[in-house]
């Protein structure tokens, strides 16, 4: 949802598609969600259906006729597809691309080539932060598991000690750091600017991994002391490869959105001239759009011909990185219909009305309201887009800065405590071979670091920008 959108929510010229008061809006709102952990938790339904009957329920619990719900439910997915689907594909394809070629596997290579000892632990989240900026969590991890057993093993490590750090690495990329679904989506719902949201989110991010990893795994490796599981390890990428990119080729190429992102947002800053052309370049080139389509196109040449694929391979890398997204388009655009759907019922400006009596600030609010919904769903990107639709509203008076704030305690409150309703848990329990006493003594506990230490640092950041 853009700017303009949030304003005129937040005036008399949108009414809502129900007069429903405060009371019976609160209970649509419960109702809903409680109908989407039900059908999530209990019944194991699939989140895209899950967001779907959820948001119909909330506009019959509202009192809303139900051909303006299922309208609003279609034009808040519809928009929400439009605003960040073809991001979420462009950036699928630049994960694949890295992963196939090798570029993935000769980052890890040469920084670990670098590392040893004490510093091992410090290697695994930079190689995790980097690798994690173009790819999905889930991606991320089956990429680097098979590295995490290998140190673990050849250096005789504790498993935690290495394994924490990438984890914590993977974790913060993908609930702050742009172009991840869930920050897209939230950036789209509250009208964030993109530019200032990345590099907020990068200073947010590196203490927050600091933390969470390299200080964090020191614990972890106490309570939970396993050595890398005796399995055979996952093939590597680029095992099967006669050649494969570059360090630096493949360094530039995973930069090179976040690089182009960041210089908009800085010239917007400096110049702050909507007639001036360097603006309007940069206002180009820095766009998501274009910054991810050059990222794609350059990977082509420096990840593709560079690993010896010819046009066919090209394609092939493509096609497999775009059909694994379909679910994730689907949850993400249900979960704009969701959201939608809370505006139009009146659910946004009802938070407005409610949230001017509190004392509590705007950006702890929206930690809280992500921080329940993600422990009642186990979906981080499922409470992102519900927690920036509940909160979208409150962007309206907000500076430029503050609101992207309010998109990272979003971001920050997603990530806190995964446990046995997240995918992610039984994802990490099963590839370190860990019971879910131990997942929940390192995983869990990391995550709820992450949330908090974030959560934090957005506050204080608030205060002194």
């Amino acid at each position: 949802m853009t700017r303009l959108s949030v304003e005129m929510l937040a005036s008399d010229t949108v009414q809502p598609i129900t007069s429903a008061g405060h009371a019976q809006l609160g209970i649509a709102v419960l109702a809903g969600i409680a109908v989407i952990v039900l059908l999530i938790t209990k019944f194991k339904l699939h989140a895209f259906l899950a967001l779907t009957i959820g948001s119909l329920v909330l506009g019959a619990v509202a009192g809303a006729p139900l051909d303006k719900a299922i309208t609003s439910f279609t034009t808040g997915l519809g928009a929400t597809v439009a605003g960040v689907g073809v991001l979420i594909a462009l950036g699928a394809i630049l994960g694949k691309l890295l992963a196939d070629s090798g570029g993935a596997d000769q980052i890890v290579d040469t920084i670990l080539a670098k590392a040893g000892g004490r510093a091992m632990p410090w290697a695994m989240v930079l190689i995790a932060s980097v690798v994690g900026l173009p790819l999905f969590f889930e991606v991320g991890i089956v990429l680097l598991i098979p590295v995490v057993l290998m140190v673990a093993k050849r250096g005789n490590y504790s498993l935690m000690r290495i394994g924490i750090p990438a984890l914590a690495g993977l974790s913060v990329m993908h609930g702050l750091i742009p172009p991840h679904p869930g920050p897209l989506v939230a950036i789209d719902a509250v009208g964030a600017n993109l530019g200032v949201t990345l590099a907020l989110g990068i200073l947010v991010a590196i203490p927050t991994v600091i933390i969470a990893g390299p200080v964090f795994s020191r614990f972890a490796a106490r309570w939970v002391d396993v050595p890398a599981p005796d399995r055979m390890l996952p093939q590597r990428a680029s095992e099967e490869l006669e050649r494969r990119p570059g360090f630096g080729a493949t360094l530039a190429t995973m930069l090179l959105p976040v690089v182009l992102m960041l210089a908009k947002a800085l010239v917007d800053i400096v110049v702050d001239d909507p007639t001036d052309m360097t603006q309007r370049v940069f206002d180009v080139v820095g766009s998501p759009l274009i910054a991810l389509l050059a990222a794609v196109i350059v990977g082509f040449f420096t990840l593709g011909r560079a690993a010896g694929f010819g046009k066919d391979r090209l394609q092939q890398t493509v096609d497999k990185g775009l059909m694994p997204i379909a679910g994730i388009l689907l949850i993400v655009g249900a979960g704009g219909g969701f959201k939608q759907t809370l505006i139009d019922s009146g659910v946004g400006q009802m938070i407005l009305d409610i949230s001017k009596d509190w004392s509590i600030p705007a950006l702890l609010l929206a930690w809280l309201i992500a921080v329940a919904i993600r422990l009642a769903t186990g979906s981080a990107t499922v409470a992102t887009i519900s927690a920036a639709g509940l909160v979208a509203p409150l962007a309206a008076d907000m500076s430029t800065t503050h609101t992207a704030l309010l998109v990272l305690a979003i971001g920050a409150g997603s990530l806190f405590f995964s446990h046995v309703n997240d995918a992610g848990f039984w994802l990490v329990k099963e590839y370190f071979g860990l019971s879910v006493g131990q997942t929940v003594k390192t995983w869990s506990v990391m995550e709820t670091i992450i949330s908090v230490v974030a959560g934090g640092l957005v506050l204080l950041l608030s205060l002194v920008i």
